[in-house]
């Protein structure tokens, strides 16, 4: 069906246009005069051109699933003796058990209801033996389709918690997605405190409230004697030339209270201007807090982030409120950047650094120098040799690969793209390949002219033949750009981005604008005019 200039004309400006509203911002940069009128995205360079860190952290997935089991472990306790059964050491046994002691096995019809009523999609009951003196032993099975959801819930509420902490620590236009093999991917173009950078986004910021066990003799635990149900830590003590020295102390393992209520966390100081980090829970958090405060009344309870134990004051009363504090002489920096973790949450498993790089900003600058060299350079040479070969029809190519490279960088701009080295070979290998197009259309209408047709005829030929050749040409290419997206990493993934946006570029602007720009021509010297091609 042939399609009339007027709509060519009309569709082919639209398109430039908008290319050119979306394009402006990366050009001009956000701090512009036209900033309230232009879009406000602009293409992110990547940190090979940029300069900045990248890390690849890897998430315990065993330490999610171990969590989640001691936590409706400690669930179904508190279950039970809403209900007047008494259940005695869940623990968690090879991160996809739950094990647990029943003291009265007349109840045990009706503990497994509470199972049953509150966990019957993650929990099912894998073993029931009786201990004897009326005890009876529960083994509870995780199941197999809920650990698959707590794998994939884990790894996005890391990906959450990772950007939350980047965001608050200031890191401009930082790329973190989510990889295979619970991998999560990092990249903080422009960061030049690298180590002050991982320590913030290592940190699995676990917050715990745990009694002090009073009654165990710490020297004998220091030497590997803990009692049953309790375990060593390490209070921190800061000394006063900054570094810090570690006391013993003997906790309870089973924590009070988690740290997954927290609504708000922020630097205060108190009447000795010494930082600490003030600390508010939601609701629910606060009711929570207010009853372990209330049952422990004159008993020390310790604060424990990342197992390292912070402070341990004894509960002088109820604590109504929802508000608490962790002190224990920190620096400024060090009090801000715990407000930060626990403000941004913490995540549900530790997260290990499996690989990190640094970009110093002068490779980066050094690349993107080279980059754009070698862009003009072959730019260049396929302009002037379109001219001298095809005349008219190379100042038309010469145009739309002006609008190809338009185009490619209001999409990357509009997506809001990281535009990194190998894109920018992407782009180069379009310059050289764009005009493939061209060629056949012009190639195809030069034949046409031969046998004795007239321009306009040659014309409508060359397009009709060369167009479902062109196109088939072009999917293929888009076939492959699609393969590398899938199963390639982020360097390759950055150049197959870049050819998927530029071949389809180029199939528009040679099949749908350079038909424009001949139909004008022809339009405008007449039916019988020479093309000059």
């Amino acid at each position: 069906m042939r399609i009339s200039l007027t709509y060519r004309v009309i569709l082919s400006a639209l398109v430039i246009g908008l290319a050119l509203i979306y394009s402006l911002p990366t050009f001009l940069g956000k701090e512009n005069p036209l900033q309230s009128l232009l879009p406000n995205k602009e293409v992110k360079l990547g940190l090979d051109l940029k300069g900045g860190m990248s890390l690849t952290l890897g998430v315990d997935m065993d330490k999610a699933l171990s969590n989640s089991l001691g936590q409706m472990g400690e669930n179904l306790r508190v279950q039970a003796k809403d209900e007047d059964i008494v259940i005695i050491r869940p623990r968690v046994v090879g991160n996809t058990s739950l094990r647990f002691f029943l003291l009265d096995a007349d109840k045990a019809d009706q503990l497994e209801r509470i199972v049953e009523r509150n966990y019957n999609q993650e929990l099912s009951i894998q073993n029931r033996e009786s201990m004897g003196q009326g005890r009876v032993q529960y083994t509870l099975a995780m199941s197999e389709e809920y650990r698959k959801e707590l794998r994939d819930m884990t790894l996005d509420q890391a990906l959450k918690v990772m950007r939350n902490r980047i965001n608050e620590f200031g890191v401009s236009e930082p790329d973190i997605r989510k990889m295979k093999g619970n991998r999560i991917q990092v990249q903080l173009p422009g960061l030049e405190d690298t180590e002050r950078a991982v320590e913030l986004v290592k940190q699995t910021a676990h917050l715990e409230f745990k009694l002090v066990d009073e009654e165990a003799d710490v020297d004998k635990a220091v030497q590997g004697q803990v009692p049953r149900g309790s375990e060593l830590a390490y209070m921190r003590e800061r000394r006063s030339d900054g570094s810090y020295d570690k006391k013993p102390i003997v906790l309870k393992k089973q924590p009070l209270m988690t740290g997954e209520h927290i609504a708000d966390a922020s630097v205060a100081f108190n009447r000795y201007n010494q930082p600490y980090v003030s600390l508010s829970f939601d609701d629910q958090g606060g009711r929570i807090f207010e009853r372990v405060t209330g049952n422990h009344v004159n008993e020390r309870m310790a604060i424990v982030l990342d197992d390292k134990v912070y402070s341990a004051p004894t509960i002088q009363e109820r604590i109504r409120g929802g508000r608490a504090s962790i002190t224990g002489k920190f620096s400024d920096k060090e009090a801000h950047d715990l407000a930060i973790v626990l403000r941004a949450g913490s995540l549900p498993a530790p997260v290990n650094v499996l690989h990190e790089r640094s970009v110093g900003p002068s490779l980066g600058q050094q690349s993107i120098q080279q980059g754009v060299t070698a862009l003009a350079v072959g730019g260049l040479l396929v302009l002037i040799f379109a001219v001298v070969y095809y005349g008219i029809g190379g100042v038309i190519v010469d145009l739309l690969l002006g609008f190809n490279m338009l185009i490619i960088i209001a999409v990357l701009a509009g997506f809001g793209a990281t535009l990194t080295l190998p894109g920018i070979a992407g782009i180069i290998l379009l310059v050289g390949t764009a005009m493939d197009a061209s060629v056949l259309i012009f190639e195809r209408i030069r034949e046409e002219l031969r046998k004795g047709m007239s321009p306009a005829k040659a014309v409508d030929e060359g397009f009709a033949r060369s167009s479902l050749t062109i196109m088939d040409a072009n999917v293929t290419t888009i076939l492959a750009a699609l393969i590398l997206y899938q199963f390639g990493t982020g360097p390759i993934r950055g150049f197959a981005v870049t050819l998927s946006i530029g071949t389809l570029a180029s199939m528009f602007t040679a099949i749908f604008v350079s038909r424009a720009f001949f139909d004008l021509w022809i339009k405008r010297k007449g039916p019988g005019s020479s093309l000059n091609l």
